[in-house]
């Protein structure tokens, strides 16, 4: 399944506007992109072999490992491989689904969430 990027990144902004008040309060200084696919420093980042499908990455300092005492961050960066999600997403609905657990998988790591409680909590 091959979507236009536009479309795409519409999807991923969907999931992001679909995020409760309270959440999207605390997404201030993160920055999410869309890429095609990670690079092999993302699957190094990520220990994952290559060819591995990674849909997203998390990078920066989750709020839970934050402090007054911290010194000055960049954003955080989300990224979302479109063309992981539809390697995996076979029909159009399959890719809104897939998309927007992705997102929301990946700012639960900067949330502090890891992904051992992530898939706990079926993510």
């Amino acid at each position: 399944m091959r979507l236009p990027r536009r479309e795409f990144e519409r999807l991923v902004s969907t999931a992001i506007e679909g995020l409760p008040e309270d959440f999207l309060g605390k997404l201030e200084n993160v920055q999410i992109v869309v890429e095609d696919s990670p690079t092999p420093e993302d699957l190094d980042h990520r220990r994952l072999p290559p060819g591995h499908l990674l849909l997203g990455l998390y990078r920066g300092v989750p709020l839970t490992n934050r402090s007054v005492f911290s010194p000055f961050s960049y954003p955080d960066q989300i990224t979302i491989f479109q063309r992981s999600v539809e390697r995996i997403a076979r029909t159009p609905q399959a890719v809104v689904e897939e998309v927007r657990r992705t997102v929301l998988h990946e700012i639960a790591h900067h949330f502090g969430i890891s992904d051992e409680r992530l898939r706990e909590l079926g993510y």
